[in-house]
């Protein structure tokens, strides 16, 4: 069992989202380089996450996303629901009809308390947590050093051929 892309892809852009909230709105195009997320993969998760109100979006000039509440309001088992991920270890996914026969097998009961734990998990951490942590903060840090140097490289090759 394991998370997919799409639930992985969700969380850390709502964890960049937090990070950058201070700024205003967020545009996708920033989290999709920062995060390195193709920005049309982004574009169909903030859809699922603002239906599900999580974000809300800023039309116009300087638009883009912002939380719709406070992040440690936001548990990161939401995120992962709300892009229709479920964390299911059971062969089943949890609907009881491991065997052939249609009944449940001998560790059904092992794994399906596996997906509870998970998901207390998931549960208990919020995104304001999540932005709290030290090695989030590094992280952070290090993709704005680096993408300040990316712009900066860009605008001398402007300026080169201007």
């Amino acid at each position: 069992m394991r998370l997919t892309t799409k639930g992985r892809y969700a969380v850390t852009a709502m964890l960049d989202l937090a990070l950058h909230a201070a700024e205003g709105p967020v545009c996708l195009g920033d989290i999709a380089r920062r995060q390195e997320i193709s920005l049309s993969y982004l574009e169909q998760l903030f859809a699922r996450l603002r239906r599900k109100g999580l974000v809300s979006s800023v039309r116009g000039p300087g638009g883009g996303y912002r939380l719709r509440c406070p992040p440690e309001e936001i548990h990161i088992a939401q995120i992962i629901h709300a892009v229709d991920e479920f964390y299911e270890a059971t062969a089943c996914e949890g609907r009881g009809g491991c065997q052939q026969v249609g009944e449940v097998c001998i560790t059904h009961s092992l794994w399906d308390d596996l997906s509870q734990q998970i998901h207390s998990f998931l549960s208990a951490i919020t995104l304001g947590e999540l932005v709290g942590r030290g090695e989030v903060q590094r992280v952070s840090l290090r993709q704005h050093e680096r993408d300040q140097r990316m712009r900066a490289a860009g605008d001398i090759v402007v300026m080169a051929l201007g």
